[in-house]
């Protein structure tokens, strides 16, 4: 059933408005960052492309891609398109496995974020009525700031508490009567496990109605079981430090996922050819942030998997949509010739009786060899159960069922892997 769109201009635009709209914008864009920007401006020249040869989106597959390598090699702003003075703010990725990524915006691209995110906030269903408990961490890191800006682009109350601290977080949800928990998925799951230890049952005793959840994967198990504790309807977000942060796709009522394509063109390709495939295969995702300012990203590669379809979704959206994310190439393990995804294994511990949402994956290399191994919490009604063997090979059958790989399964004492409030480390290089 259609439901309000936040922007019906854009948001329901046909396909082939659309399409003219991104070639518009991707010719301006090329422009642009030819006229501005040295690097780009090589590249282009290198694979012979002009802005004035430009004649259809297909023109795109002829420009290199952009990785994460050529952040970091051309870090601070060595990719800026704008004059320094222009840019008002700045955020970066982690950095946890090299120089950080950096995302400086114009006063223009903070407005952009805004829009795209109180676009997918309303598709959430947040209103202007609602109270967002904004629980993501503040800092460099753009899921905060992202939620906060959209949130109040709507109209809504935002509670900026930030990660942490979990006691006063449940203080904070019941006092200011909070509707929206915006945060990851496994830190809700952390909340509602300090909020049973307390005595309170999540489902009743709160006034959350709707979980904003992303910054990690998460399976429909893990799902189902935050709803199942919080009694509320959660979605889910997906975004990039290179391209804007959170925004650029978005769950609706209908369990979609809409990508804001008229801001940030996909693509789907094969990750190891780089082929560009047509809409329906499953590949890498590709983004060009179309209207993007100070920092655009041209065919950016994201590492992660998916498909891409089109069409009218019953919410009343035409904007594309977007599988869930099945994992990213540089997370794949090859486990005695098996392609393995963190996300596979996730999927088979979920269904077993009595397991809890705490688990974490082992993976040893020695040599060539890559071994893996889980360790994994019980309930603690299960823990308390004992036999806790036939525990592990309950989980072991399940992950050979989906894998036809055996991994080994050790059952963990209840609370004993470390809690994170933000995102949950899921693979253990020992």
């Amino acid at each position: 059933m259609a439901t309000a769109l936040w922007n019906p201009t854009y948001e329901g635009l046909s396909a082939a408005n659309l399409r003219k709209l991104q070639f518009q914008r991707f010719k301006a864009l090329i422009t642009r960052v030819y006229q501005s920007n040295q690097y780009y401006k090589q590249r282009l020249d290198e694979a012979k492309v002009k802005p004035s040869s430009l004649k259809s989106m297909d023109d795109i597959r002829k420009i290199p891609f952009l990785t994460k390598q050529d952040l970091r090699k051309y870090y601070p702003f060595g990719l800026v398109c704008t004059p320094l003075d222009d840019i008002v703010e700045v955020h970066a990725s982690s950095g946890t496995t090299g120089k950080p990524v950096v995302g400086p915006y114009t006063r223009a691209d903070l407005d952009l974020w805004a829009e795209v995110m109180a676009r997918s906030l309303y598709a959430n269903g947040v209103r202007k009525t609602d109270v967002v408990q904004n629980a993501y961490g503040y800092g460099f890191f753009t899921g905060a700031h992202g939620f906060e800006r959209g949130a109040e682009w709507i109209g809504a109350m935002v509670l900026t508490i930030g990660s942490g601290n979990t006691e006063r977080q449940i203080d904070i949800l019941q006092d200011f009567h909070s509707t929206v928990l915006a945060c990851t998925p496994s830190y809700s799951l952390h909340i509602a496990e300090v909020a049973e230890e307390k005595g309170l049952n999540p489902a009743s005793d709160f006034d959350l109605r709707l979980g904003a959840f992303g910054a990690e994967s998460w399976s429909d198990n893990i799902r189902k079981n935050i709803e199942d504790h919080w009694g509320i309807t959660a979605c889910e977000h997906y975004g990039l430090t290179e391209i804007i942060g959170p925004g650029i796709v978005s769950e609706c009522s209908e369990r979609k996922l809409h990508i804001n394509a008229d801001y940030f063109y996909p693509e789907i390709i094969d990750p190891n050819t780089g082929e560009t495939l047509e809409y329906g295969n499953e590949g890498e995702l590709v983004f060009t942030t179309l209207t993007k300012e100070a920092f655009p990203a041209v065919r950016f590669r994201t590492r992660d998997l998916a498909m891409i379809s089109e069409g009218t979704c019953s919410c009343g959206r035409t904007l594309p949509i977007m599988s869930r994310i099945k994992g990213r190439s540089d997370d794949m393990m090859k486990v005695k010739g098996v392609i393995v995804f963190p996300s596979q294994i996730e999927a088979a511990l979920m269904v077993v009786p009595g397991v809890s949402d705490n688990y974490q994956i082992i993976k040893k290399k020695q040599g060539d060899m890559v071994s893996l191994s889980v360790e994994v919490e019980p309930s603690e009604e299960r823990f308390k159960d004992g036999h806790l063997e036939e525990f592990e090979k309950r989980a072991e059958a399940e992950i050979y069922r989906i894998l036809n790989l055996h991994v080994p399964v050790q059952a963990l004492s209840p609370k004993s892997i470390p809690r994170s409030t933000g995102k949950a480390k899921r693979v253990i290089e020992r």
